[in-house]
């Protein structure tokens, strides 16, 4: 099977980063985060912002894609996005400067509406990822062979993982999901020298159109 991208469509702080890892192990160009037009054209594999948010786009944009959806148990992934949020927060509401303007789009809309005082409640948050997760599977209600949805903390999920992707177990290089970021860390990625690693931006520069 040919596949044309793949998509990684969960929210941040599902384990974007551990299957982008498991990804460039089973020799998978892996952009997390794109920003350029380079790393849209040149990665196989695609995570994180702008993803989550404009996967619908991207389905269109590049049709025969895959998307995986990534689910984590509410009583982990609160305080982590909570934790995540609260750190980024001045600069997503910056009006002269902070992160850049995708990264921002992508947080306020699927965040929204987000201030200060909305992302210290876990309700809702709670709110916020099962608006994203009902949307996700609305789309997708009929087309069951183009989403796959794991947990990564399950043991299974990485086998789902080879058979969606029709790769035989004995290809890969690994069997299982590497946990990283861990303790709210959320650098690891950068750190990573990988030459199948496809940079998110352009030495820091990005494009206002992406795809």
């Amino acid at each position: 099977m040919t596949i044309y991208k793949i998509f990684i469509i969960g929210l941040p702080r599902t384990a974007t980063t551990s299957v982008c890892l498991a990804m460039l192990g089973l020799g998978f160009k892996t952009a997390h985060n794109a920003y350029t037009q380079h790393a849209f054209n040149e990665a196989q594999v695609l995570a994180d912002t702008p993803i989550f948010c404009d996967y619908q786009h991207l389905d269109c944009h590049y049709p025969e894609s895959k998307f995986i959806y990534l689910t984590r148990e509410a009583s982990v992934w609160l305080p982590s996005i909570k934790q995540l949020l609260q750190r980024m927060m001045t600069n997503l509401q910056r009006n002269d400067g902070g992160f850049n303007p995708h990264l921002k789009r992508c947080y306020n809309e699927v965040f929204s509406p987000l201030t200060i005082e909305n992302i210290a409640q876990d309700e809702f948050l709670l709110q916020c990822y099962q608006r994203h997760q009902q949307q996700v599977f609305h789309y997708f209600k009929h087309r069951p062979l183009d989403l796959l949805t794991i947990d990564v903390s399950k043991p299974e999920s990485y086998q789902q993982l080879l058979a969606f992707l029709d790769i035989e177990p004995s290809q890969a290089k690994a069997n299982g999901f590497e946990i990283i970021n861990i303790g709210g860390k959320v650098k690891a990625w950068q750190a990573l020298n990988n030459t199948l690693k496809i940079e998110s931006t352009n030495k820091g520069r990005i494009d206002k159109i992406l795809y």
